[in-house]
């Protein structure tokens, strides 16, 4: 099966306890199974400017955002398939678009700014992404450790569980060990629903029941707010000190 390159969604995240987890596990089994990746460690290197320009953006809560990661679902070596993914977001409506290539092709076309070895429309996209923002550069990886599933009635509708995630601003590759500063609690889950359409009465049902809400976290945003913000804070203080 050939991997999917453009997405048009809404995306629903959701904080919740190990425990309330289990009881949306519950809720799901009859009506969803595992994807072919299953459970597997994700790790994601962030593209930004010098001066962190589309995060920034990001935390503000603009009506338009965008974003470029390239992403693994493994510990990649060289010649293993990564993914170059160009996110947006609209009035509430997330639009990705995503490449395939080797991890050594992906850094010589990102980082050492090689041309694109394919001629498809997303690669010109992504090209002319670096052209109009000029520096960026690998940022931050980010890995966490993640479930998906995918509806049985043959529906788009989709439920990852994301835990342990970490953040890091060294050792910027997919084929580095997992490693970084914790972002959530230990006992803590990030469940995203990702549908085109609406989301059925049984899950509807146990949010209710489980008194779980709908919130505003994202990863890159909360890295920067905790590392990188953080450091500049330093920083001034020191200078004014």
């Amino acid at each position: 099966m050939a991997d999917q390159t453009v997405f048009k969604r809404y995306e629903m995240k959701y904080m919740m306890t190990t425990q309330q987890k289990r009881k949306v596990l519950e809720a799901m089994f009859p009506y969803m199974k595992l994807d072919n990746y299953g459970h597997t460690t994700i790790r994601n290197v962030y593209f930004d400017t010098d001066n962190y320009r589309l995060v920034r953006r990001s935390i503000e809560k603009p009506v338009y955002k965008e974003k470029l990661r390239i992403r693994s679902y493994d510990q990649a070596k060289p010649q293993d398939k990564v993914f170059i993914e160009l996110k947006k977001k609209y009035d509430d409506v997330v639009y990705k678009r995503r490449e395939a290539l080797t991890q050594l092709e992906t850094l010589e076309w990102l980082v050492r700014r090689t041309p694109f070895p394919k001629a498809t429309q997303i690669g010109n996209e992504i090209d002319y992404f670096f052209k109009f923002y000029q520096t960026l550069k690998p940022k931050v990886f980010l890995s966490y450790e993640r479930e998906a599933f995918y509806s049985l009635d043959g529906s788009d509708f989709r439920v990852t569980f994301d835990e342990n995630i970490l953040a890091r601003q060294e050792e910027l590759s997919l084929s580095r060990d997992v490693w970084g500063e914790r972002l959530i609690g230990e006992n803590k889950v990030l469940m995203e629903i990702k549908t085109s359409g609406g989301i059925p009465l049984w899950m509807t049902k146990v949010l209710t029941q489980e008194r779980i809400y709908k919130t505003s976290f994202s990863k890159y945003g909360t890295a920067y707010e905790k590392m990188i913000c953080g450091k500049e804070e330093e920083n001034r203080n020191i200078k004014i000190g």
